[in-house]
């Protein structure tokens, strides 16, 4: 193996020459073999190019070893050189040739006061030792944006230039450079004479202006996407480094965490992205997008046209805007006999995916019958269109008169446009028409854009139902059985029937619903008489709005009122006798939106906000979540469309109020989104989800195409289709470090677990005080009212049900939808339904967590026979130590742990956490649980499927009936002692406690402690093969066993 590092350039050096400026050079050591780069005089932003081979022959025991890249300044004319920086790369983080990216690392100095400051630009990986010759590269994609008689542009020299210096010049390099004429290239014959294994081309004659390679402009070096001309093909991941290299066979399915190393943050290279027109010098890094990787597109604003020429049948027009570029188009709508259009729509064009040289603007009149009038067009050269940089103002736009077709003169009528070049942070690009969803139609144009939603306003509505008076029943002559019934929405709760027959009942009964601002329902209250067990009668109703209600932020009670009820029960035709009635019953209340809750709608589990509703008891800020959704790799075909699979992937993800939406990329097994979204963190101890679905409404309500799972429900709606999720605990991330990693999608269908493909996150989480933080983790989980009037365990379970209907009903009425199935699968709604498999997973954690308590005591009692004579006399030495010094046993203790915790520092989890299908029990799970998983409730399984797992469940049932009745069984013995039920027992016992107490009162207590912890650390010499004593006493004890029947 040979370990490969290219040095490509450096940026904004340290000058050292005394003239404002360097001779640098590179140096790079690695396990003491030493190479350096030749040395590029007075540049302090050097051109390197060059790579240096070193021998890499373990790869498996270099985890912990560093490559040191040293940047010196050669002194001239007195030999000698000047420290410029350094850079120290894990050998942890090389990857294999053909997954190798360039990466700008900052130079670091050797000690503190050492003045350094720059970058350097490397490649590292790992070449097999074997390869000697490199396969012909591809040729150059054609160039659209120059002339054909144009010469090359510097970037395909640039590529020429790096693939005849991977080769060993064996072949005449004419052969090469693709698409260039067959003129003489010639290199210089010292790169064989060279004892290094680095070729270094010299001099190249190529018919251009660019001379030497020398000459190449950095920004064409750093190959960012949406500048240099080789275009990635689609389907190939970000530099990974877990990726089996080709010809390997391939491995088991892989579920594990992979680092990747995506080039992130935005870099604008000078004089823009096509030249000419740019506006910025040098290189711009902007912090609005950087976790994700820069995407170009190409903005088209289409604001409004005026004058146009009427037709000359109907004497007006109904005009519309066709935006071209090659073969993509989008059409804006049209209006009927309107000469003065405004439309206002924006059109995006992938910068990877432009086919033309020009973007043509067309305005048509749109016909009935036959072929659309033409009214005239504007026509744009890429070259000569600027590119914005956010946060710059929106470019203007400027009234542009229309050509004729030929473009030989200019027609009646203008049109106002604005054409610039920009990326995915421009604030055009979340509504602009995107060519790479031309096919996307109807409802579904909506759906694949990219939104942020924001959940509604949750309160919790307390009811305190206190009594009623004057209640009359239908049948005066018996006395009503009442109780109260309250309903907001779909939800219905309902008092205890009070125990007195009376028509003065008293409940004092709790009653708590879940709403949402605004308030578009009403609370209902009737009281109503239980006439009969299957038949109940209402004697009042009255309906309240909740805007009526106060709004309380603590536990202090409200004021209660009384409310009249109306009579229920007068027909249609019997409304006079409502104004004739005086008398009516009445209901006392005290109801109370409650504010110093947190309403639950997701699982305490993965819980991503504990603020309190009411927004004046909200804390500051603690830190900043930064997530970065790049793109996925190797999904899976979700649906068929013509014939074959496709999937149309989006992504969600939730923390705290705030939900976002990426946008759809249609037909793809390996989208890239590239989008970065911003939450506020209030509490560290919280979890972001993020899922990724198959969208399933393009192009109207019927989606596109079929498929199996879960695309269409039962009622026939079509239903995005689940395709995985992922869970980060912001507790688990390092502040101000970025995590790169791709995350697998794996899903549990009735088959068992499967991976649906990957997902590429970039996510860093800043913290703004440490001593905010450190007081979080002190601060009680909830709001104190979850504390000083807490819910029941089942109250908190349909509270929190009920609001995820309501979260999901009102995301649904948004636009774009969220839809139901996607809030449902984000939110867990399924995450307390009874499952086998989770079951043994919890009793396997609950084991390993007893494992280490096993294990100190099996070593303990290795101490106590005395397996090892070493250990067992080393910890006497420390018994007695803390016998004759007791004020040291807690010091030891917490020393003891924090050198624990130091020596664990070592082995400290390098990844975050993610979804584990071992801690799942997810891949040794039986068919038959996996479909008792996926029933329904209630179920519907056949009697006899019901019937086995019934028996199954009993079984494993009597073996925790059998555990629990153990440890009852020993509670039970151990209250005997003093209950007398055994008289001969508690006889016993308390003349040993009589005795006991008056020896410990005369020995001291160093003596009695010294006496026990030798005995009990006896050699087994002097040990019995039987039980103890008091073991023997305390099992001839006494239980309750005896009376079961």
């Amino acid at each position: 193996m040979k370990l490969v590092v290219e040095v490509v350039d450096a940026h904004d050096l340290m000058p050292k020459d005394g003239q404002g400026s360097a001779s640098p050079f590179v140096e790079v050591d690695f396990q003491n073999q030493l190479s350096k780069t030749r040395t590029v005089p007075k540049n302090l932003n050097p051109v390197w190019n060059q790579k240096l081979v070193f021998h890499f022959d373990q790869p498996q025991n270099c985890t912990h070893k560093f490559i040191q890249v040293s940047v010196y300044n050669e002194r001239r004319p007195i030999p000698g050189r000047n420290f410029l920086g350094r850079v120290r790369i894990p050998c942890s983080n090389i990857v294999r040739k053909g997954e190798e990216v360039y990466q700008r690392f900052q130079l670091e100095s050797k000690w503190f006061f050492s003045p350094v400051k720059g970058e350097i630009g490397l490649k590292v990986y790992i070449s097999p030792e074997s390869e000697t010759k490199s396969p012909p590269p591809p040729p150059l994609p054609a160039q659209p944006l120059s002339s054909p008689t144009s010469s090359p542009s510097p970037a395909s020299l640039s590529s020429a230039v790096t693939s005849v210096s991977d080769n060993t010049i064996s072949r005449p390099l004419a052969q090469v450079i693709a698409g260039g004429s067959e003129k003489e290239v010639s290199a210089v014959d010292a790169i064989k004479k060279s004892k290094s294994p680095v070729r270094e081309l010299k001099k190249i004659k190529v018919p251009s202006k660019v001379e030497t390679a020398e000459h190449i402009n950095k920004h064409q070096v750093l190959q960012q996407p949406g500048i240099f001309f080789e275009k990635r093909a689609e389907g190939v991941p970000f530099t990974m480094h877990s990726v089996t290299p080709q010809g390997h066979p391939a491995e088991p399915e892989d579920y594990n965490l992979k680092d990747t190393n995506p080039q992130l943050g935005e870099r604008w290279p000078s004089g823009g992205v096509y030249g000419g027109r740019g506006w910025m010098s040098g290189e711009r890094f902007a912090s609005t997008y950087d976790l994700v990787e820069q995407m170009f597109y190409l903005y088209v604003r289409v604001v409004k046209a005026k004058n146009l020429a009427p037709s000359s049948i109907t004497g007006s027009c109904d005009p519309y805007v066709e935006v071209k570029l090659g073969n993509y188009k989008g059409r804006t709508k049209h209006f009927e006999k309107k000469m003065n259009p405004e439309w206002n729509q924006v059109f995006a064009f992938s910068k990877d995916r432009i086919q033309s040289s020009v973007v043509e603007v067309l305005v048509k009149d749109k016909e009935m019958v036959g072929r659309d009038d033409y009214l005239g067009r504007v026509v744009f050269d890429l070259n000569e269109i600027p590119t914005r940089v956010p946060p710059d103002s929106p470019l203007a736009p400027q009234w542009c008169r229309l050509e004729d077709r030929r473009g030989e003169g200019k027609v009646r009528g203008e049109i106002m446009l604005a054409v610039w070049m920009g990326t995915q942070a421009d604030e055009a690009f979340p509504d602009a028409w995107h060519s790479d969803a031309a096919s996307v139609y109807g409802e579904g144009v909506s759906s694949v854009r990219s939104k942020v939603y924001v959940s509604p306003k949750l309160w919790y509505l307390r009811v305190n139902v206190i009594e009623a008076q004057d209640v009359v029943p239908s049948d005066r002559s018996r006395l009503p059985e009442v109780f109260v019934k309250a309903q907001v929405g779909n939800q219905v709760l309902r008092t205890k029937i009070c125990p007195v027959r009376t028509t003065n009942p008293l409940w004092n009964e709790d009653l708590v619903f879940v709403v949402a601002e605004p308030f578009e329902e009403q609370l209902v209250i009737a009281v109503e008489d239980r006439v009969h067990p299957s038949k109940e009668e209402v004697l009042g109703k009255i309906s309240l709005l909740l805007t009526d209600f106060d709004k309380r932020l603590d536990h202090r009670p409200v004021h209660s009122r009384w409310f009249n009820l109306e009579k229920y029960g007068f027909g249609i035709l019997e409304a006079d006798r409502r104004k004739e009635l005086k008398f009516s019953s009445r209901v006392h209340l005290r109801v109370c939106l409650e504010g110093g809750y947190h309403v639950l709608d997701e699982s305490t589990m993965y819980i991503s906000d504990q603020r309190p509703t009411a927004r004046q008891l909200w804390k500051q800020p603690v830190g900043i979540l930064e997530v970065g959704i790049l793109g996925a790799q190797g999904l899976l075909p979700m649906k068929m469309k013509d014939g074959r699979g496709s999937t149309d992937a989006y992504c969600v993800a939730k923390y705290g109020q705030k939900w976002v939406r990426t946008r759809t990329i249609l037909d793809t097994f390996s989208p890239t989104w590239n989008e970065q979204y911003t939450w506020e963190v209030y509490d560290p101890c919280t979890v972001i989800t993020l899922g990724v679905f198959d969208n399933c409404h393009l192009g109207g309500a019927g989606g596109r195409g079929g498929g199996g799972g879960d695309k269409t429900s039962g009622s026939g709606v079509a239903r995005d289709s689940r395709i995985g999720k992922v869970r980060i605990r912001l507790s688990t991330l390092e502040a101000h470090r970025i995590y790169t990693h791709s995350y697998p999608l794996l899903v549990l269908n009735p088959h068992g677990v499967k991976k649906m493909g990957e997902l590429q996150l970039a996510v860093r989480f800043t913290t703004l005080s440490i001593a905010n933080m450190i007081y979080i983790y002190g601060h009680p989980l909830l709001p104190k009212m979850h504390y000083l009037h807490p819910f029941t365990v089942n109250q908190v379970e349909n509270l929190r049900y009920q609001a995820m209907n309501i979260v999901a009903v009102r995301l649904g009425r948004a636009e774009p939808p969220l839809r139901k199935e996607v809030v449902e699968y984000m939110l867990d709604v399924d995450c307390h339904v009874w499952s086998m498999r989770r079951s043994k997973a919890n009793f396997f954690r609950i084991m390993s967590l007893a494992s280490g308590m096993i294990s100190v005591g099996g070593w303990f009692g290795d101490v106590c026979n005395w397996k090892n004579p070493v250990t067992s006399v080393l910890v006497h030495i420390l018994f007695l130590i803390l016998i004759w010094c007791p004020e040291l046993i807690l010091p030891t203790l917490f020393l003891y742990m924090f050198l624990i915790g130091i020596w664990n520092y070592r082995v400290r989890p390098r990844l975050p956490p993610h979804m584990d299908t071992k801690v799942s029990w997810a891949e040794a799970v039986s068919p038959d649980e996996l479909d008792e998983e996926f029933d329904t409730f209630p179920t519907s399984k056949p009697h006899d499927t019901v019937r086995m797992r019934y028996d199954r469940l009993r079984s494993v049932a009597a073996r925790i009936q059998t555990v629990v009745g153990d440890i009852a069984t020993q509670g039970e013995r151990f209250q005997s002692l003093l209950s007398w039920r055994d008289p001969r027992a508690t006889s016993l016992f308390i003349v040993f406690c009589l005795c006991a107490a008056v020896v410990l009162y005369a020995t001291p207590f160093r003596a009695v402690a010294l006496i026990a912890g030798l005995y009990y650390l006896r050699h087994p010499r002097f040990r019995s093969k039987l039980p103890s004593v008091p073991s023997n006493f305390f099992k001839r004890l006494p239980a309750r066993t005896d009376s079961l029947l």
